[in-house]
């Protein structure tokens, strides 16, 4: 496998594969805005105020966000310039990208009633974990960590079965959840989730990555660039970090695949517990009301 096979991949699944008929939210214009206000050395700072307050929720939850006890400000901001300046921009303009992309796909399932508070948890522990790599875009990371799951709700809105389809993932013991998927369905939330972050021309190493975030044995292969591999270590653990922080069972896939992820980043045990620590404060302060 490589970068260049998984593009071709996902190009011959979208265009007479079985996701052929599943409907790829398009990317919202606001978005594509962002995305181009921030896409030189020098970010257009009044376009990305003029976004932020294009829409009065995503405004509200900008102020809401800064005036958390994460910042705790000694007096309330109460406009959107004064909460990108407590929060920072490029912090901001990551809040605004995943306020952006949870309105463009809206989960309608009880089972993933709380996707993104934990994609949004992932999507900071990640930044985090890639603050503190060498030759790691701590910004890549987020995107990364936002988007990795995002075809299941594009699947549970597409496909028909979807939902039980995850019931039975969940439950099983004899296969994996991706495993589970192409026997129900033929592809699996790690192809749909490449497909919309290509769509939405989220960069070439975040798209891969999303691809192989349930494919360990990337990271043995030269095939792929050293920022993917580490994107794909990185989604584990912060997995693992998030799962720890909302109380749930341990995953399989960190009892296999989590000491692996940590040698090949050259990392151990003991700081992961430090990351969790570390990051506590903002994982705790992300809500979705």
């Amino acid at each position: 496998m490589s970068t260049d096979r998984i593009q071709k991949e996902l190009d011959d699944a979208r265009r007479s594969g079985p996701v052929r008929d599943i409907v790829i939210p398009p990317c919202p214009d606001l978005l594509v805005r962002l995305q181009q206000a921030t896409a030189t050395a020098e970010p257009d700072v009044v376009e990305i105020d003029r976004i932020a307050s294009a829409d009065v929720a995503m405004a509200a939850a900008l102020i809401r966000q800064a005036n958390s006890p994460l910042y705790a400000l000694e007096h309330r901001v109460n406009t959107v310039g004064q909460a990108m300046t407590v929060i920072g921009l490029q912090p901001a303009v990551r809040l605004l990208s995943g306020f952006l992309t949870r309105q463009a796909i809206r989960p309608q399932s009880a089972m993933l009633a709380h996707f993104w508070e934990s994609s949004t948890r992932r999507a900071i522990a990640c930044e985090h974990i890639g603050s503190l790599l060498y030759s790691m875009d701590a910004g890549l990371a987020y995107s990364f960590g936002l988007f990795c799951h995002v075809g299941m709700p594009v699947m549970m809105q597409g496909v028909k079965g979807y939902g039980s389809t995850i019931t039975e993932a969940l439950a099983r013991k004899d296969r994996t959840f991706v495993q589970t998927e192409n026997a129900n369905h033929r592809t699996d939330h790690a192809v749909v989730g490449a497909i919309v972050a290509k769509t939405w021309r989220l960069p070439t190493d975040a798209a891969v990555a999303i691809r192989l975030h349930h494919d360990f044995g990337c990271l043995a292969s030269d095939g792929f660039s050293q920022s993917v591999r580490s994107l794909v270590a990185i989604g584990l653990i912060a997995e693992h970090l998030v799962q720890r922080h909302e109380q749930a069972p341990e995953s399989r896939e960190w009892q296999k695949h989590g000491a692996t992820c940590l040698a090949f980043l050259q990392v151990d045990a003991s700081e992961v517990e430090l990351w969790e620590d570390q990051l506590h404060p903002a994982l705790a302060a992300v809500t979705m009301d």
